[in-house]
């Protein structure tokens, strides 16, 4: 295909001074309606069985029955499920699990993920290349397997404990590589004026480096905390006591096999509060730490991966 015939030539007035080519042309009214349209029925897609979610934890015993199952339009609103499931027992205390893996996961990710990547930043640092080499490895010949990682938290005397979920997942390297890359970005004047002034590596990384990279440590953290509030085989494999279960494993008890959570009234059993307002009620607490954070975060998502990404 000849490049004239994906080039637009301008109107009478810029003609001959110029082409573009055609995905550079303003688009049409058409189009435009085209692509409401289509985002449209993909936010209805997403909102539509989410709304269902919320409309069904919220609904009475009555509602429900009279509905035969999931409701889309709610006869008043009832906090009895929550309320039930907010005042102590097996979820309450698994929501306070997942909120502390969450936080301190993401605070030790984050702080060995910054190191790294402002050390490999560094093109004079020690062993530079051979460590950046190493991680890139890693992510080609990712994961040692599900056997040999058991074996090693068994071997290690992790098991049934928090470490077992946290540490393997300490470390990401296509996170590593994204902050290594905006670093890279950082004016080296900046640095070397700091190096004159007597500033240490650790001073410049605190005072200099990180405010400057605010937008991609604020995406970043949003992966790591994703990552630990959703991590729902780690504790499935390694956690043996079901009191120390995070809110992923007690929402998959509850949804998919339909126990009665430990600690929660005989309300839920007999009927008084129905078992699927119990069910959707704890795939709304899951669902509310994601929806509340990611707005916070999203005006960042452009400048903090796509500057480092593209010119790292």
């Amino acid at each position: 295909m000849s490049d004239a015939s994906v080039l637009v030539d301008d109107d009478e007035e810029t003609k001959g001074k110029r082409t573009r080519p055609s995905w550079e042309e303003p688009p049409t009214q058409i189009g435009l309606a085209a692509k409401g349209t289509i985002l449209a029925i993909a936010l209805l897609a997403i909102l539509f069985p989410l709304w269902i979610v919320v409309a069904t934890s919220l609904s009475d015993a009555e509602t429900i029955s009279r509905t035969g199952g999931l409701v889309i339009i709610p006869d008043g609103i009832s906090l009895d499920a929550y309320r039930e499931l907010l005042s102590g027992g097996q979820v309450a205390n698994a929501m306070w699990i997942s909120v502390c893996i969450t936080v301190i996961g993401t605070l030790f990710s984050m702080t060995t993920s910054v190191l790294a990547a402002y050390g490999l930043s560094r093109m004079n640092s020690l062993w530079h290349r051979p460590l950046l080499m190493t991680l890139l490895l890693t992510m080609f010949f990712g994961g040692a397997g599900l056997i040999p990682s058991y074996l090693l938290i068994q071997t290690l005397g992790l098991m049934n404990s928090y470490a077992a979920i946290i540490l393997p997942m300490a470390v990401n390297v296509f996170n590593i590589l994204v902050l290594r890359a905006f670093f890279m970005n950082i004016g080296t004047e900046l640095i070397d004026s700091a190096r004159i002034d007597g500033a240490g590596e650790f001073r410049i990384l605190w005072q200099i480096v990180l405010p400057l990279s605010r937008a991609v440590l604020a995406v970043i953290a949003l992966f790591y905390a994703v990552g630990y509030w959703g991590n729902y085989f780690a504790a499935f494999i390694y956690i043996t006591d079901q009191e120390k279960l995070p809110l992923q494993n007690v929402l998959q008890q509850i949804v998919v096999r339909g126990e009665r959570p430990m600690g929660m009234s005989a309300a839920i059993g007999s009927g008084q509060i129905p078992s699927l307002a119990v069910q959707t009620a704890v795939m709304v607490l899951a669902l509310i730490p994601v929806a509340v954070l990611s707005p916070f975060v999203q005006k960042h998502f452009k400048k903090g991966m796509l500057i480092g990404a593209v010119k790292g």
